[in-house]
């Protein structure tokens, strides 16, 4: 499927019965037969080559229903099936936009073929030359014309195992070559290493609270009464017997501070707990693969580098048996 860099998106299918169900789907998506177009090659030969004059004749019924029977399709596409023969293309199958634009004798697009199709639905011609390239390797392109609902089509048409010419290397592995005007084109691909983060948790932190008991001692100043008795010698004077009593006593209360604990909590500190974000850096590695292109030549094939510019010597001693 092409990008939206053009409002037609391409399709290129491996079999002609994934275009078909690709076909049937855009149909019941509500898309209009003629923003639909597809084009297959007709394998059984059914459809004759086309003169000038009538090359927009092999409409009618008798040719359309031999060259779909030939194809092994159905008459499940719907879409105006027609066979056509193309110069330098050969019997083919079209339907669609793609029928009528072909069919067309009044058009240049008979005369440019499937390039000429494309690039009248505004595919650009490197793109519609690629195309043309798939289209003759035998597989069958399915076109959607649509302004506002071409991602939509191209969605649907991958769905159904479609390519493009920017998905082409994930839908077919190896190494393509294309025809161009020049020669030959070889792709040379290799993969390349994305790094995708995601966050995933590898640990936890608990912050709570214990109670240990320990033992803590407290000097406290406290004072306490003692009696004291002083002895001193008298005059030795005479006193008279009624002072002598039995039992005589003195009673002097004595006081003394007593420590009581109290325990009361307060508070000794504030934890905070929260998370911060570290920047860091971490190198990840793995291994790729990439093609790199050998030259090879055989007898005194002349071959000359056109990125140097220089010429390649041949190898005198190149094909010679010793």
């Amino acid at each position: 499927m092409t990008k939206a860099k053009h409002s037609t998106a391409v399709g290129v299918f491996e079999s002609r019965e994934q275009a078909q169900q690709a076909v049937n789907e855009l149909r019941r998506a509500g898309f209009r037969e003629d923003e639909i177009g597809m084009v297959t090659r007709d394998e059984g030969g059914t459809t004759p080559a086309a003169s000038e004059e009538d090359r927009g004749s092999h409409v009618g019924t008798g040719a359309a229903t031999g060259a779909i029977a030939g194809a092994g399709v159905g008459a499940l596409w719907a879409l105006g099936i027609v066979a056509l023969g193309l110069p330098a293309v050969g019997p083919v199958i079209a339907g669609g936009i793609l029928a009528s634009v072909l069919a067309s004798a009044a058009g240049t697009a008979v005369a440019g073929g499937i390039v000429g199709a494309l690039i009248g639905l505004g595919i650009p011609e490197e793109e519609a030359r690629y195309y043309e390239g798939e289209f003759k390797s035998g597989r069958t392109l399915v076109t959607v014309k649509s302004d506002t609902r071409c991602d939509e089509a191209r969605s649907i048409l991958q769905r159904y195992g479609a390519y493009d010419r920017s998905t082409a290397p994930a839908a077919r592995a190896g190494t393509r070559t294309e025809a161009t005007n020049a020669g030959q084109t070889m792709k040379v691909h290799e993969e390349q290493m994305h790094a995708h983060k995601q966050p995933v948790q590898t640990g936890e932190v608990k912050v709570r609270k214990e109670v240990h008991t320990e033992h803590k001692t407290l000097d406290v100043p406290v004072e306490r009464e003692e009696v004291v008795v002083e002895r001193h010698p008298a005059s030795g004077r005479p006193v008279s017997g009624s002072e002598l009593r039995e039992g005589q006593e003195i009673r002097v209360p004595v006081k003394e501070e007593q420590v009581h604990i109290e325990k009361q909590p307060v508070v000794k500190e504030e934890v905070s707990v929260g998370k911060r974000t570290v920047k860091d850096t971490e190198t990840v590695g793995g291994t790729v693969r990439k093609e790199e292109v050998k030259v090879e030549r055989e007898g005194d094939a002349k071959m000359r580098d056109a990125s140097s510019g220089a010429s390649c010597p041949t190898d005198p001693n190149r094909g010679k048996r010793s």
